[in-house]
């Protein structure tokens, strides 16, 4: 169930069909599981979830439903802060650091009734594109924990791409949240600069940062973005513009020299699908 994506769960949700607090306590379980290989986060918060879980069940059954991610469970990057919970950014010098006040973008995400489940391991202060830095150990991937998960927000990726959450916030600087989620094989957005507030986010650069959802399919990413954004834009509408007459440019020089043969082959593939 926890790899069916927020477009398909909140229609449950809503339905009363599956209950939040099933889909929160599945989430967990899988982070119990899972997370001792994969080490994607550093905190789990699993008695807080599991009380939001149990508001968010009422709160429907009652007629309230605030939203498709009513209900939801989802991580955070744990560079951004959530009031009471520890924000480390993987770094010894914050592992004892407890925000005192919500991120603007968790603000958002409460109040769309996200439920969060914990905080994301990353590469140490978002610098750095494998998250084999961090004080709490090296993130692993999903796809073969041989490999890496990327970075900076290798967690994130790691935890959406292996059920543990249905989605998280990462942050994007030069890379962090679409690097590690093609290597997981899952979805990340970087959105336009100042779109989505980073205010109480610890910042790698304040000029360059941002924050965005990674999810498992594009019709994920517009939900997230729906929730995060002050713009009344719905994001899903997007999805069906036509885009027959965009053009796609496939540089042929400095790009495929050092690639992996596996890598440019599947390169090649995807190529190919956006030709068709």
């Amino acid at each position: 169930m926890s790899l069916r994506s927020i477009a398909e769960m909140s229609d449950l949700i809503q339905k009363s069909r599956v209950s939040p607090v099933e889909v929160t306590r599945e989430c967990l379980e899988t982070i119990e599981r899972l997370n001792p290989t994969l080490n994607a986060f550093i905190t789990v918060t699993a008695e807080s979830a599991l009380a939001e879980a149990t508001k968010a069940e009422k709160e429907i059954q009652a007629g309230r439903w605030r939203g498709p991610l009513h209900g939801i469970p989802i991580g955070l990057k744990d560079v951004i802060d959530t009031a009471g919970v520890r924000t480390t950014a993987a770094s010894a010098v914050h592992k004892d650091r407890i925000p005192t006040a919500d991120a603007d973008v968790a603000t958002k995400l409460r109040a769309a009734g996200a439920i969060f489940v914990g905080k994301h391991n990353l590469h140490e202060f978002a610098y750095g594109g494998s998250s084999l830095i961090s004080h709490f150990g090296l993130v692993r991937n999903p796809v073969n924990p041989d490999f890496v998960a990327g970075g900076s927000s290798g967690g994130s990726t790691a935890a959406v791409a292996s059920g543990m959450c249905y989605a998280a916030i990462g942050t994007d600087t030069a890379g962090s949240i679409r690097e590690p989620a093609a290597l997981c094989g899952i979805v990340g957005l970087k959105p336009t600069f100042d779109l989505v507030s980073t205010s109480g986010i610890i910042p790698l650069s304040q000029s360059l940062d941002h924050a965005g959802p990674i999810t498992r399919c594009v019709e994920d990413v517009a939900i997230l973005l729906d929730s995060i954004t002050d713009t009344k834009a719905n994001h899903r509408d997007s999805l069906r513009r036509d885009i027959s007459e965009f053009v796609i440019g496939v540089p042929r020089k400095f790009f495929f020299e050092d690639l992996g043969a596996e890598v440019a082959r599947s390169v090649e593939h995807a190529i190919e699908d956006f030709r068709r």
